[in-house]
């Protein structure tokens, strides 16, 4: 397995101040350091890691320093995380300028996979119309991300229109975009995520892993997600991807790090037994 693990949970999950008002940065931020997190998740074992657009963008300026880092370190950089509304015609090319910029720069310092959230519930609800919408504004991320190289994968996430089973599955057909499942943002938005990664595993390239129970979001092993079927399922497809392990906040980022590393440990052993 190639494991890596997401720079969110030094900091959690918040946003660049800047996009209240201009679209363009309305990144996603981790208010942590992202020097400390690279550190900590090198330690506790992985071999790589995913960032947040705007702690990405941090180092536009910084290039060299940015990748200084991660030889020091040994560690790759898997992919960023971005995203959008993607249902607003007034803002989607800001939208999509922002993403074209932060992905020229993740394939600069040697990024594999473009991730996005994303797809806005509407004050008064969501219209069937927003998934076809959505699914169009997303085929021209696959195309700004094959410019540059890179993988352009959908992240289905709580709080968007495409949180829900059947809601994923109004999606998928409607654009050509692979599918990263978040095993805990699936359960919590009511489907299983064996029965997500068995329908749609020819699409999936890349996966984030998240322990998940009693409404709560886990490092592995912490939870009940069945991990084990999960991997035996990506094995039959001959899956040879990354596995990111992402925990939105911890109270002691680098331990949590340490549980999932543990666990994963455990269950390769396993499994080679």
């Amino acid at each position: 397995m190639k494991l890596g693990y997401q720079t969110n949970t030094w900091g959690g999950v918040v946003g660049h101040p800047a996009g209240v008002t201009s679209v363009k940065d309305l990144y996603y931020l981790a208010n942590g350091s992202t020097e400390e997190a690279l550190r900590d998740i090198a330690e506790a074992g992985f071999d790589g890691f995913e960032i947040f657009d705007g702690n990405l963008m941090q180092f536009k300026d910084r290039k060299e320093e940015f990748k200084s880092l991660l030889q020091q370190h040994s560690l790759h950089l898997i992919g960023v995380y971005s995203g959008g509304n993607f249902i607003f015609p007034d803002i989607l090319e800001e939208e999509l300028q922002k993403i074209d910029e932060v992905a020229a720069f993740a394939a600069e310092v040697g990024a594999e996979h473009l991730v996005v959230g994303g797809g806005a519930v509407r004050a008064n609800g969501i219209l069937e119309s927003d998934y076809s919408v959505l699914g169009v504004a997303l085929d021209r991320v696959v195309d700004i991300a094959n410019k540059y190289g890179l993988v352009a994968s959908y992240h289905p996430h709580l709080g968007t229109n495409v949180q829900a089973p059947e809601q994923l599955d109004k999606l998928m057909p409607l654009t050509k975009i692979n599918l990263c499942p978040d095993t805990a943002h699936i359960e919590a938005g009511g489907g299983d995520p064996v029965e997500v990664i068995k329908k749609y595993r020819d699409r999936i390239p890349y996966i984030h892993f998240k322990d998940y129970a009693n409404g709560e979001f886990l490092p592995l092993g912490k939870g009940h997600q069945k991990f084990d079927e999960m991997l035996r399922l990506l094995e039959e497809v001959q899956y040879d991807g990354w596995i990111t392990v992402e925990l939105d906040s911890w109270e002691d980022p680098k331990q949590g790090a340490k549980i999932s590393r543990s666990f994963l440990a455990n269950l390769e052993a396993t499994a080679k037994a």
